[in-house]
């Protein structure tokens, strides 16, 4: 099984990654949202757009 993220050998220790790196950009990618899944539900857009002004508000 190749690294997800470099596509080098996986090592045991840190599977199905290479190592300690490769495992925390893979989290970081899952933090930032870099896998979300996009959505046009009107449910979703409007959920979205709810967090979006009480993260706003936080800011200041």
């Amino acid at each position: 099984m190749s690294c997800p993220i470099c596509k080098a050998k996986s090592d045991p220790k840190y599977r199905p990654f290479c190592s300690r790196r490769c495992a925390d950009i893979d989290l970081g990618n899952w933090l930032t949202g870099s896998y979300s899944i996009p959505s046009n539900d009107p449910e979703d857009i409007e959920k979205a757009e709810e967090e979006a002004e009480v993260a706003q508000k936080w800011r200041h």
